[in-house]
This record gives structure tokens, C-alpha cells and sequence, in this order.
């Protein structure tokens, strides 16, 4: 069985648990201070319920709900959160895997009782960090993601062999992750409307339909996953981060922003493992464009930051000049090695030096405290 963890209203409910004034109050996080020239990086539920998502520009944000309260991300602050989360549930025992930076999954293998489980693991973190998560448990990845969102927020659904149906058929198939809008109008034209009628078509259909990606949503819907991890192994083969954004953008400072936070995370953690990556990937999808992945490998391999951030720009940059909607993106950093050997040059040791740095003033805090602009400055073009 799988666990998954889906922190509810993530950056907004921070925000809520630091300054208890906004508790209660529609609140928007905006991608930098200025808040009428950036965009909803969050919104919580209070936003979301008068209509305000992420992506949204903030000028029309005010227009629906003038009275909305503002901050801008401390997008260091949420990457220690979310850190911090991760070590709770590694303290299970289970091995937790990031999915993004505000989803986590878990194999529990066959656990005599998930439901206690995963309210322990909800009570936990509500005691812990103030802030609220809906948890899924199924039998692979892509069943647990759905119900994690089936009693949002701060709730538990588990799909089990007896209920599996009876809830799929009374779930609209554009929950499915993976699911655009594309797809799900192709599949309603097919008559396939909820996810019990994509749930009980036989693999021969999706795949002549879909081709590949028709027998991959088969075999993702029907596995039974099984993460194969061994606690005593400390070499990961890759390392990756992801999000997904409640609305599509197509503003390149906006994407370009978030593809910095996620090359930081992966090489902070590349750093805390004392490993270097030699090939970057990159993923993005949205409405226009079901799934865009490539990948490049390098003779020097890189746990910088910065370095990751640059190939996975350039890697973007063969989609088109101009930046394609985006709903979803990953960065993952493979073709990993240790770090046997101090840098050979003045210049190399200058910027370890500052990454080190950085780390450690990072960790003395308690939080990010020192991150770069760029994450913080996403801004649309005008």
C-alpha cells in the first residue's frame, strides 16, 4: 500500500500558522512584494473559495475580492517546512519519498491498520507545524494521489479492494493526475466521464487510443506499486523535485522562478548527500503539451544550484522560444557520484566554499535564510 501525504493550501497555510491575524482570512502568497505587478504564487481555502488560484495575476485577484490579505513568498521558509516534514515521516520507519515539495508518499507495505497510521501521521503534523495535510492510501502512487483530494482538506481516504469501485465511480476522470484538458475531452467523447469508466477499459483500448501513454495510465491505474526501498541504501540513483500549479502559466519569470526552487532543493540535497549529478532532467506538461521530458548529461557533474537551474533552462529552451503553458514541472538530477575529492581550482573552491556556506548558516537558522532573488522575483512581463 502506498501513503500520500498532500499538504492542504501549503505556502498560504504557513503563512496562516506564522501570524494567527490571517487565520480565517482569504489570503493570497505573491511571488514577490510588489502586490500589484507579480502573481498568486498560493491562495488559501478562504481565496480559493471566491474564485482565486495560483498563476492568477494579483491585479485580478483584487478585482474579485478587494480585501484580500497579501504577503510575498519566503520561499526559503517553505522549503525548510517541507524539509522538516519529510524528516518526520522518514522517522515512521517506512522510507518517505518526495513527490513535490508539498506531497510525500510512503510504502506501508501491507500495515495491519493504515487508517490509524495515517491519522497518526495527520495528527503529527497539525501538532508539529500548525498546518493541516490530506492523506491518500491505495495500492500504488496514482490511486493514493486521488485520494489524498477526495476529503480536502484535512482528511483521509483509503481505497481499498472492497470500496475501490463504489468511490471511482463517483469521481470525475479530470482528477486523475495526468489528466488534462486535452485528455479529458478525448476520453468523455469516448464516453469515459468518471474514473470507474477509465478504471474497467482494458489495456488493448487505452493503448490504441493513447499509444504508449494509453498502456502507462493502465498499468499506473491497476499496479500494485511497491517502492523496493532499503533503508540501509544511501546511494539514490536520482534526485528530483516537482511541482504542480492549480492553473497553467505561460509566464517564463513565473516558470523560470519555480525552476529555481526546484534545482535549489535537489542541490541541497545532492550537497547533504555528498553527491554531484552529471545528468540533469527536466519535465514539464500542460495543456497544450500533454508531457515534455529531456535530459542532458555533462562530463563535469554539478550539486550546485545554480548550475542545475542553467541546463534545466536551457533543456526548456528547445519547447519553443516562447514559453508554452505550464501546469506541472520536475527537476531530477541523475547519473549520480560521490564526492571523493576536494576542487581543483581557486575558483571551484570559491563557490563550494560559499555553497558550504550557505548550508550551514542555512541550517544554524533553522530555515532558509538565505536563498537566491530569483526564486522570490518571478515576476510577469509587461
Amino acid at each position: 500500500m502506498i501513503l500520500h501525504i498532500d499538504m492542504d493550501a501549503f505556502f498560504a497555510s504557513i503563512e496562516q500558522a506564522i501570524n494567527p491575524r490571517l487565520k480565517g482570512r482569504p489570503l493570497i502568497v505573491g511571488s514577490r512584494a510588489n502586490r500589484l505587478h507579480t502573481v498568486v504564487c498560493a491562495a488559501s481555502y478562504e481565496a480559493k473559495a471566491k474564485g482565486i488560484d495560483s498563476g492568477m495575476p494579483t491585479t485580478e485577484a483584487f478585482k474579485i475580492c478587494p480585501d484580500l490579505e497579501f504577503v510575498a513568498a519566503d520561499q526559503g521558509r517553505y522549503i525548510w517546512t517541507s524539509e522538516q516534514i519529510f524528516q518526520l515521516l522518514e522517522g515512521y520507519g517506512f522510507g518517505a519519498v518526495y513527490a513535490s515539495i508539498d506531497e510525500f508518499q510512503m510504502d506501508i507495505g501491507s500495515h495491519p491498520d493504515p487508517k490509524n497510521l495515517a491519522e497518526d501521521i495527520r495528527k503529527q503534523i497539525q501538532k508539529t507545524f500548525n498546518v493541516t495535510a490530506s492523506i491518500g492510501v491505495a495500492k500504488n502512487w496514482l490511486l493514493a494521489k486521488l485520494a489524498s483530494k477526495l476529503n480536502k482538506p484535512n482528511g483521509i481516504a483509503i481505497l481499498t479492494a472492497e470500496n475501490l469501485e463504489e468511490v471511482l465511480r463517483v469521481v470525475p476522470v479530470a482528477k486523475l493526475c495526468g489528466v488534462g484538458a486535452k485528455t479529458q475531452a478525448m476520453l468523455e467523447a469516448l464516453e469515459i466521464k468518471t474514473c470507474l469508466d477509465l478504471y474497467r477499459k482494458p489495456p488493448q483500448f487505452l493503448e490504441q487510443i493513447f499509444s504508449q501513454n494509453g498502456l502507462n495510465l493502465y498499468l499506473s491505474l491497476h499496479s500494485i506499486d511497491c517502492f523496493g526501498l532499503n533503508q540501509q541504501e544511501e546511494k539514490p540513483k536520482s534526485i528530483g523535485h516537482s511541482y504542480t500549479l492549480s492553473r497553467a502559466s505561460e509566464n517564463t519569470g513565473f516558470i523560470q522562478g519555480w525552476l529555481r526552487l526546484l534545482s535549489e532543493m535537489v542541490a541541497r540535497r545532492l550537497r547533504q548527500k555528498n553527491m554531484a549529478a552529471a545528468t540533469i532532467h527536466l519535465w514539464l506538461s500542460g495543456p497544450e503539451m500533454p508531457g515534455f521530458g529531456a535530459q542532458k548529461t555533462y562530463s563535469e557533474p554539478t550539486n550546485d544550484g545554480y548550475e542545475i537551474y542553467q541546463k534545466a533552462v536551457k533543456i526548456m529552451a528547445r519547447i519553443d522560444p516562447k514559453t508554452p503553458k505550464i501546469r506541472a514541472l520536475g527537476v531530477t538530477a541523475s547519473s549520480l557520484s560521490q564526492i571523493r575529492y576536494p576542487p581543483l581550482f581557486n575558483n571551484q573552491k570559491r563557490r563550494e566554499d560559499l555553497l558550504k556556506a550557505i548550508d550551514h548558516i542555512n541550517s544554524r537558522q533553522g530555515e532558509w535564510a538565505i536563498y537566491p532573488a530569483t526564486i522570490a522575483l518571478a515576476q510577469p512581463k509587461k
